[in-house]
């Protein structure tokens, strides 16, 4: 990677070389970083426009999602007319509009444990601004075993949190991570996601550029990391504190002895996916036909409600926060199809109800949702 700036990046660059504690070490520090941003939604959008804007030499961006109009309340990477891309392509799209000598790489894929190592592998830091617990525990491993630093933020309603995880420190051990703070994710269907509870569209602005300036001091090497503290922000009363983070020896992955060396299925960790239950699924063009034959079914839509307003397939409105308290409702005797925006949430409402009903209800996940519905046979 170019060790130097051209006449371009030095007059780009100049508010921050001019400041002593950056100057142009730092600033060429910038350039030879490399960040991956899991992400680029909400935390993700200023995130990935800071560090385009700060000079961060190669980006890399994870995300297989594609934009929709709901996004823009908050996602403020995107405009109207990117609605229907895909989030990784027009995000690379917008950075490099904004700034030409960077290089950003897109991942279009989910992150998993098969793929997870091979690619943060090549980057220094990871940004983690996903918005699931698998996910985030499935960051967190990978960073402790390949030695990466893992800069966290999360959003919810009006709340939000910032961390720097598993940072290299002066002695030469590494900081508190993930697991430290959170040594077991909450039970699954107990906390609402963003699209259940809400979030305030300013929040993940907020949030999201605080994680960049973490990201920056990190790759500089200046200032003061948030290493083992949790900041916690409350925008609704515009109230912060900062907690410590202290390294637990009974850490699975980190401690004294551990017992994880190698990724696991977060998934099942999670309780998202129950051992053993594999989820029967069909696609929109069996559904059209099942609905063309007069097959018996029943539909259940799991978004929310005003989704379902928004458009949907005739099914009954059960929201993913209420499928357990409402699974009296569920058709013992025909199967049941369950169905979202892409496949997700209904997959995740399956493993909730497995729970609760067992084998007395045929369960169904339409794969690919509402979205596979519109782009097979139009608008909903």
């Amino acid at each position: 990677m170019d060790t130097t700036l051209n006449a371009a990046e030095h007059n780009r660059y100049a508010r921050h070389v001019i400041l002593p504690e950056l100057g142009m070490e730092g600033q060429l520090r910038l350039k030879q970083a490399r960040v991956l941003v899991v992400g680029a939604g909400g935390l993700g959008s200023p995130v990935l426009l800071y560090l385009a804007a700060a000079g961060i030499g190669r980006i890399g961006i994870v995300d297989f999602d594609r934009v929709e109009d709901s996004n823009l309340q908050r996602q403020v990477l995107y405009g109207t007319g990117d609605v229907g891309k895909s989030k990784a392509q027009a995000a690379r799209a917008r950075i490099l509009d904004l700034n030409p000598w960077i290089e950003v790489v897109v991942h279009e894929q989910a992150l998993t444990s098969h793929n997870a190592l091979e690619i943060i592998a090549q980057y220094d830091v990871v940004a983690d601004g996903t918005d699931n617990f698998q996910t985030r525990y499935l960051v967190n491993d990978a960073c402790v075993l390949l030695d990466k630093v893992n800069v966290y933020a999360s959003i919810f309603r009006f709340d939000g949190q910032v961390s720097v995880f598993n940072a290299l420190l002066a002695d030469g051990s590494r900081g508190p991570n993930y697991r430290d703070l959170y040594p077991s994710p909450p039970p699954a269907g107990t906390v609402p996601s963003c699209a259940e509870g809400g979030v305030l569209g300013v929040l993940p602005g907020i949030i999201g550029t605080l994680q960049a300036n973490e990201v920056i001091k990190i790759c500089a090497g200046i200032g003061e990391a948030l290493v083992g503290r949790l900041l916690l922000m409350d925008a609704l009363y515009m109230e912060t504190r900062i907690l410590k983070v202290r390294k637990d020896p009974k850490n699975p992955i980190s401690g004294e002895a551990p017992t994880i060396t190698a990724l696991i299925d977060y998934d099942q960790f999670c309780g998202v996916a129950p051992v053993g239950v594999a989820h029967a699924s069909i696609d929109v063009q069996v559904l059209r036909a099942w609905q063309e034959q007069g097959k018996a079914f029943q539909l259940i839509d799991v978004r929310e409600p005003h989704e379902y307003a928004a458009g949907n397939l005739g099914g009954l409105l059960i929201p993913l926060g209420a499928v357990v308290t409402r699974a009296n409702e569920l058709s013992r005797d025909v199967p049941v199809v369950v169905h979202c925006r892409s496949g997700k949430r209904s997959a995740d409402a399956i493993g909730r109800l497995r729970d609760v009903v067992g084998d007395a209800v045929a369960l169904v996940n339409l794969e690919g949702g509402i979205l596979a519905w519109d782009a097979a046979f139009g608008q909903a």
